[in-house]
């Protein structure tokens, strides 16, 4: 992960030649530059949302070999123990896999390559997330990320204090269920089979039809394999890959918008740069860690710029000031817990409440 670069101190001044005694003169402090803000600070990421179409297809080339790699070592592996290895890291790269997806439908890559599109359009039936769905969902939370009414299309709802004390008991234990640890880490199941493929087949059957035709390739595909190569190893090839890769992109999508230091505003005072730098967190991790997510946890600068391509995500964080101090989160049990502990926003105290503090 690259680092932030921090102001440099000044030299001391030369001793002077002709007296010892006075204090040398102290050098002009060099002028701040003044933060910038809303369509300023924008345009100060545009250098950096510009894709380098070499560089995007050796990165895509290199997931898909060793994802493709990974799935026949499954296949031929003769000990359950190297299959499950080889599943989880499976599961970490699909992760890196889905971030050239969702880069691709945010017009940060691949822009009108007719291949890449090919490739996503079958990305997304894989990881259940199909184009239709995917661009109403996320370009919605985009253009409405934090705000407190409106804005759980695409996300976890975020209720008020008075919002959670004024609705009746069914709705608070919805609200409940749908921020629950189970409901976020088994996200293959309630994010993405229903969240994403049940449910807006529902709402509109002719434009996401291809939600259903999503659980029909996962069912075809472990039942072929069940049959060839044995129940077993098509478990190891395509649920379980699956089930922890989609359970692990629900919660980095969670704790990007659910963490202790994060800001919100209501409708009326809501702004889009400060939803960005304040409502969306840097998610500290690993430089191997950062690999596998796509660079996601820089998801600041995403929702600031997002068509700055994941790989300039760091440089743009280390270049800009204004990127260098957001609300952070990280692997670390301890806040992982305190990131689902979280349950309601109270304006007045400027902060999320955890469950025990609204009971």
């Amino acid at each position: 992960m690259d680092r932030t670069a921090s102001p440099g101190e000044p030299m001391s001044a030369a001793l002077s030649e002709t007296s010892f005694d006075a204090a040398p003169p102290a050098p002009a402090p060099a002028p701040q530059q003044a933060m910038r803000t809303g369509a300023d600070l924008n345009v100060a990421t545009k250098p950096y949302a510009v894709e380098d179409r070499a560089k995007s297809w050796r990165l895509l080339t290199e997931v898909l070999v060793l994802i493709v790699g990974s799935l026949v070592g499954i296949a031929v592996a003769p000990w359950w123990p190297v299959q499950l290895g080889l599943a989880v890291f499976v599961a970490l790269l699909n992760v890196r896999l889905f971030i050239f997806f969702h880069d691709y439908l945010h017009s940060a890559i691949f822009v009108d390559s007719k291949a890449a599109g090919v490739i996503f359009s079958v990305t997304g039936f894989y990881m259940l997330s199909v184009r239709s769905v995917w661009r109403e969902t996320h370009n919605y939370h985009h253009k409405n990320n934090a705000k407190l009414i409106g804005s759980a299309i695409g996300s976890f709802p975020v209720l008020t204090i008075g919002m959670w004390r004024s609705i009746d008991p069914g709705k608070r234990r919805l609200y409940r269920i749908l921020r629950h640890p189970l409901t976020i880490f088994f996200g293959y199941f309630t994010v993405f089979l229903i969240g994403m493929t049940i449910s807006p087949f529902r709402r509109d059957a002719k434009k996401h039809w291809g939600g259903p035709v999503a659980m029909l390739v996962h069912f075809a595909l472990f039942v072929l394999a069940g049959v060839t190569l044995g129940w077993l190893t098509a478990f190891f090839l395509v649920p379980l890959p699956l089930i922890i890769s989609l359970g692990a992109g629900s919660y980095l999508f969670f704790a990007q918008h659910n963490f202790p230091d994060i800001k919100l505003r209501d409708r009326r005072a809501w702004d889009y740069t400060f939803a960005a730098l304040n409502s969306s967190s840097y998610f500290k991790m690993s430089k191997l860690m950062h690999w596998f997510t796509g660079n996601i946890g820089y998801h600041h600068v995403h929702h600031l710029n997002h068509r700055i391509p994941f790989y300039r995500l760091p440089e743009a964080m280390a270049a800009l000031p204004e990127l260098q101090s957001p609300g952070t989160t990280t692997w670390r049990l301890k806040d992982v817990v305190a990131n689902l502990q979280l349950a309601v926003w109270d304006p007045e105290q400027g902060r999320m409440l955890t469950w025990s503090e609204v009971r």
